[in-house]
């Protein structure tokens, strides 16, 4: 567990050390982003990490200790929000950031223990993307349909579709809507969300950038990473022909498309378990909660 009350100190060396690999790291994704903006230029998988999520990439770069790590002084932290500055150490003032943020701690809190709490499905092939352009002629991103308008459709009417994660329902077109067996809501996301959805997966990384910065560095760059693994998944599972993109198709209309979609899926359920875990122990030092985490 982690401990505010008595918390690690870091050298100056060893700050500085976290801090220039966290940026490095970041540095990755951030860069070519940066780059391709300046171009005018548009990606049609890894925007998607800059645009639906709010965090900006300068905020992404910023490395945080969290609670229950102090910082020998001086550190720059010391004049950003919710971190106080003894004189020897600067360290995350835990009961002024619970003050303004206590709510959306808790929210997380909760959101993330009851998906944790049930089984993980993984039958839904990534089908929320196909259901996002069922019968519609104008698609969502300005790259080719890989089988056409009617042959999209014809994957959607051929499968069940059971999308529970509010998130990507809400970009169902009409006709796909009713196609679906759950009809998620906004109120009804902690009843429905369950651990194998691969939007649960990516908003890890939503839910670590909304505790910054509670959230430590090291954690939010593994939620931003597995995010930026599921969504190259998501993209290639999609109805969309990306190989001009680097991208290979996996094909979730055949057996062996949908093998590898959920051996893939499978695999980032794991990961995310242990992140999930991770957010949970974060929320627990901040409201003081033990959690129980099941799977």
């Amino acid at each position: 567990m982690l401990s505010v009350l008595t918390p690690t100190v870091l050298s100056r060396e060893e700050w500085l050390a976290r801090t220039a690999a966290h940026e490095a790291r970041i540095d990755r994704w951030t860069g070519p982003h940066r780059e391709r903006r300046r171009r005018g230029e548009t990606h049609p998988v890894l925007d998607f990490l800059f645009t639906y999520y709010s965090q900006t990439p300068g905020r992404l770069r910023r490395w945080h200790p969290g609670p229950g790590v102090a910082l020998a002084a001086p550190a720059p932290h010391a004049a950003a929000r919710w971190y106080v500055d003894d004189g020897a150490t600067v360290r995350l003032d835990v009961e002024a950031f619970v003050t303004d943020r206590g709510d959306i701690v808790r929210f997380i809190a909760r959101l993330l223990a009851a998906t944790a709490s049930r089984p993980a499905f993984s039958g839904c092939f990534g089908l929320h993307e196909w259901a996002m352009v069922y019968r519609d002629t104008g698609t969502r991103h300005p790259v080719p349909l890989r089988l056409g308008q009617e042959g999209t459709d014809a994957v959607v009417e051929g499968h069940t579709i059971r999308c529970s994660h509010f998130d990507a329902f809400r970009f169902f077109t009409a006709p796909a809507v009713g196609r679906n067996r759950l009809q998620p809501t906004r109120e009804s996301q902690v009843e429905l969300e369950q651990p194998g959805c691969l939007h649960a997966g990516m908003d890890l990384y939503k839910w670590a950038y909304k505790l910054t910065p509670a959230a430590p560095g090291e954690l939010l760059a593994d939620c931003f990473e597995l995010a930026v693994e599921i969504r190259e998944l998501d993209m290639r599972a999609s109805p969309y022909d990306l190989r001009d993109h680097g991208y290979e198709p996996v094909a979730i209309e055949t057996p062996e498309g949908k093998a590898a979609y959920v051996a893939a899926q499978r695999g980032f359920t794991e990961r995310a378990a242990l992140l999930r875990a991770r957010l949970l122990e974060v929320c627990g030092a901040l409201v003081g909660e033990r959690r129980t985490v099941v799977g």
